[in-house]
């Protein structure tokens, strides 16, 4: 039986919470409490590894271009490495041009922030109220954009029954209809989910059929243990319409600091998006897109970033095992555990904080509420396994086997 829309709507007891940084809700709920043991903060998404070595001598190289003012475009080598390196590395049967297929972001939140609002103002009418899905739990840029667009944000429950992916065959026609982008993730966050070459064509027919947008977040996409997640331009045909994805330097090569990162796809939507952000979003400076032109231009960096991940996640197969739901992620570098079993979501957040000093945050902070008041985050916890040495990430795993473990036991 399809969905209907308001069947996928935050409820309005939790739509005030839901718009506040799941960061800072974590930062109240925690403060009554002292970390038991020395902190070690798994809550955020921040790469720890070492910086390139690249990056300082490029930076020096370039310091005069901090002088002039950016072109918002991009410069001709970055979209030119960008570009390359999208095309390689996804397997397209037609490269992305870099004069027309890519963008320079600032970073790749920015970019999704505001593609919502060029969608809303690139798609022909609606059939009703205007219209943004999203994945349920989501990275919060996706309902701020979707906010700021004017649309009515449709969260789709993403649960272990559905493959922590959306459930397209549940959306009606009605919604498909009014729809004027679709935020998907891949791999997820927080989950880790990475969708079928299958489950991105079914996309791209949906759009095609009903005239919106694809916003494919692929930020975590260098970040695997298995098989490389794929791309959603890989099905978008040689002229990508109706899609777009979104890459970022800040996971790929542990550069969240620079800021730097790209949008590439439907060059009649990048044109109308490139429109706006010329007047309205933060240009990147010269030097930082010179360095993205390094990385881009090297994998060696990236092979050693996913290889001290995959000690990372060998430490938790040993030390979780079949605990809290554990399952190795497809990608990314975040575990997604239930701990339903152990008080909820936000106990053992508490307890894990102040048993054992160590940080996560609650599923439930990273979701909305449907309309029938269940939360798919609720009973959950995110760790983000982006601690710089593996010693430190398998005492975090073991404080946390400890302490949810004796909690149970009381």
């Amino acid at each position: 039986m399809a969905m209907t829309a308001s069947s996928r709507s935050a409820s309005a007891a939790g739509a005030q919470d839901g718009e506040r940084s799941p960061f800072a809700r974590l930062t109240e709920l925690l403060s009554p409490y002292t970390p038991g043991k020395p902190l070690i903060n798994m809550s955020i998404g921040e790469p720890q590894h070492p910086v390139p070595g690249f990056v300082g001598p490029v930076l020096a190289s370039h310091i005069s271009d901090f002088g002039r003012y950016p072109i918002a475009k991009g410069i001709e080598p970055f979209r030119q490495a960008a570009a390359g390196w999208a095309s390689r590395r996804f397997g397209l049967t037609k490269a992305i041009d870099p004069d027309t297929e890519i963008l320079v972001l600032n970073g790749s939140r920015e970019g999704l922030f505001f593609a919502g609002i060029a969608a809303a103002r690139y798609v022909s009418p609606r059939k009703g109220t205007p219209a943004i899905l999203m994945p349920n739990p989501f990275y919060p840029a996706y309902a701020a954009g979707a906010r700021a667009a004017g649309c009515e944000a449709i969260f789709l429950p993403t649960t272990r029954e559905n493959g922590f992916l959306p459930d397209l065959e549940s959306l009606s026609a009605e919604t498909l209809d009014r729809t004027v982008a679709f935020y998907l993730a891949s791999p997820a966050n927080p989950q880790g989910s990475v969708p079928s070459r299958a489950y991105f064509d079914r996309v791209k027919q949906l759009a095609d059929r009903h005239g919106f947008i694809v916003l494919s977040d692929e930020c975590y996409s260098e970040i695997y243990t298995g098989e490389a997640p794929g791309s959603m331009l890989a099905s978008a045909g040689n002229d990508f319409a109706n899609v777009v994805a979104f890459q970022s330097l800040s996971k790929r090569s542990n550069l969240p600091g620079l800021r730097v990162g790209f949008v590439a796809g439907d060059k009649n939507f990048l044109a109308r998006f490139h429109e706006l952000r010329n007047v309205a979003a933060p240009q990147v400076p010269v030097p930082l897109q010179h360095v993205a032109v390094a990385a881009y231009g090297d994998e060696t960096h990236v092979d050693e970033n996913r290889r001290l991940y995959r000690i990372k996640f060998d430490l938790a197969d040993q030390i979780l095992g079949n605990r809290f739901g554990y399952r190795r992620p497809a990608g990314g570098f975040c575990i997604w555990l239930d701990v339903s079993a152990h008080g909820g979501d936000e106990a053992a957040t508490v307890r894990l904080f102040r048993d054992g000093g160590v940080r996560v945050i609650p599923g439930s902070y990273l979701a909305r509420p449907q309309a029938d008041g269940s939360n798919p985050g609720a009973g959950y916890i995110r760790v983000a396994l982006v601690q710089q040495d593996s010693e430190t990430t398998a005492e975090a795993l073991h404080r946390m086997v400890d302490v949810l473990n004796e909690a149970r036991g009381s």
